[in-house]
């Protein structure tokens, strides 16, 4: 048994560990084809990609992992079923349970190592990745001149090169456009030739250009604008230093993002969840404390009014009317209808405001619970997808990448879906957010344990043979009765 159990723990590991990296290069390929425009021109250097592909690629393991344990005990049950290794264990008193107990022992590690994983190592990679694209996304295009445009580029200038040098450091019939001042096209400088240098610090970058002049527009004069006056400077050299700082990629204290729920371990979590359950509790007591307030100052009022002779006997004291304004003039009157209006309104608006509030407080308190639940839905996933993909390989019989891989996919993107769509309705309210998140998982039970069943029962439900031999007998059937 023990040769058997390494001779089939060989076949699953080493289908599992490349299945697990082809799901993390398809979802990476993905991932860098949505975010092609914020990387591409930018000069970002190997190590900042390299960190980026390295963080992102680590928080696509929740998504890989389960379909991994899903097509690699697919595969290879359906190896051993095509083959007839498995008819050949059963032919020996093995039963399927016996054979399939050391994949299940690996698929439970699995499942431990995700779940440690989900709580220590994705919150940490998921900030880094955020972190980091969020810098990349911010930094400017990469200092690089087109011929014959105008380039803006750099803050406050415009640049427009006719041609360049072969060497990449000569530049042709140049024009700059100084907007520094924010008054136009007022300070112009041309050049028939320059050429361009960092400096030393590596943040500014040098023009020397030649044979130019210097167009400026004089606009400090009281009356330039019937005068005109223009001033124009030749000269044979003249540098210019452009501010190129904002080019090199800032980055951001990862301490402003760490407060973000999908960047807490578990016990983090159960704290924020606290924290944001007392703080609405207190918010909600806060404003009924107030508004309850509110409508006794106007009841109050009214009790004041009425001592004073404005209401008559059979007048009804209530916080939500106002006093009769029969008593006063039609100015005072369209002057008091004018502020019971406004009081409404500016009533109604503070209502509104709150209740956007609220909603905004109870969604960030589902999305924390969301993350909550989630770091335990992966490992479940994971158990799952194996007593789904190991019978139903005993079943089908069918090996390779062909089959197996249509079935995977299908199994996965039904459970995507109906994850990505319940949780979507759980933040939303409607439901509550525990079967939001694990709808999937419970839908997903009931097909594990009908295939296992199924397979421990050497049930052909699946076999091609038998449904081919079905239908010929439905065929035959309908042709005896449309003879008769």
């Amino acid at each position: 048994m023990k040769k058997l159990y390494i001779y089939i723990l060989r076949s699953f590991i080493g289908t599992f560990i490349f299945t697990f990296f082809v799901a993390i290069f398809i979802l990476l390929m993905q991932f860098l084809w949505t975010y092609l425009d914020d990387l591409v021109g930018k000069g970002l250097g190997f190590d900042v990609l390299g960190k980026l592909i390295f963080y992102t690629s680590i928080t696509f393991v929740p998504m890989a992992m389960p379909l991994a344990i899903l097509l690699s005990s697919l595969m290879c049950f359906g190896n051993l079923g095509e083959y007839y290794e498995l008819v050949a264990m059963k032919a020996s008193g093995i039963s399927v349970w016996k054979i399939m107990r050391p994949l299940l022992i690996f698929s439970i590690i699995m499942s431990l190592t995700a779940f440690i994983f989900s709580n220590n190592v994705l919150p940490v990679a998921t900030l880094k990745s955020k972190t980091l694209l969020r810098d990349v996304r911010k930094q400017k295009m990469s200092f690089d001149i087109p011929e014959g445009m105008f380039y803006k580029g750099i803050d406050g200038y415009t640049i427009r090169v006719n041609k360049k040098g072969a060497d990449g450091t000569s530049l042709y019939d140049v024009m700059i456009y100084d907007h520094t001042e924010h008054q136009g096209n007022i300070k112009v400088t041309t050049a028939d030739s320059a050429t361009i240098a960092l400096s030393p610090s590596q943040k500014e970058i040098v023009f020397t250009l030649y044979d130019g002049y210097n167009y400026n527009e004089v606009v400090d004069d009281n009356h330039y604008r019937q005068k005109r006056p223009f001033e124009k400077m030749k000269f044979a050299k003249q540098y210019v230093t452009f501010d190129i700082s904002d080019f090199d990629l800032t980055q951001t204290d990862e301490n402003a993002l760490k407060g973000h729920q999908s960047m807490l371990n578990i016990s983090q979590l159960n704290v924020a969840i606290d924290s944001l359950k007392r703080d609405t509790e207190e918010r909600q007591q806060s404003y009924n404390i107030s508004f309850v307030n509110r409508f006794q100052h106007f009841s109050s009022r009214d009790v004041e009014n009425k001592a004073k002779g404005k209401y008559h006997d059979d007048d009804t004291i209530s916080v939500f009317r106002w006093p009769l304004i029969d008593n006063f003039v039609e100015r005072e009157q369209r002057s008091i209808i004018n502020s019971a209006c406004s009081s409404t309104r500016n009533i109604s608006d503070n209502i509104d405001l709150n209740i956007t509030d609220f909603k905004r407080q109870d969604t960030n308190l589902r999305k924390h619970q969301q993350v909550l639940h989630e770091k335990f839905s992966l490992s479940i996933a994971c158990l799952l997808f194996f007593f789904i993909g190991a019978p139903l390989g005993a079943i089908i019989r069918k090996g390779g990448l062909g089959l197996p891989i249509v079935i995977s996919v299908v199994f996965f993107v039904i459970y995507y879906i109906i994850t990505i769509t319940s949780q979507r309705i759980a933040i939303a309210g409607d439901i509550p957010v525990f079967l939001g998140v694990w709808l999937s998982s419970i839908i997903l039970l009931p097909i594990g344990i009908f295939l296992t069943t199924k397979a421990t029962t050497d049930s052909s439900i699946l076999d091609g043979e038998s449904w081919k031999k079905t239908i010929n007998n439905i065929f035959k059937r309908n042709k005896k009765d449309t003879t008769l």
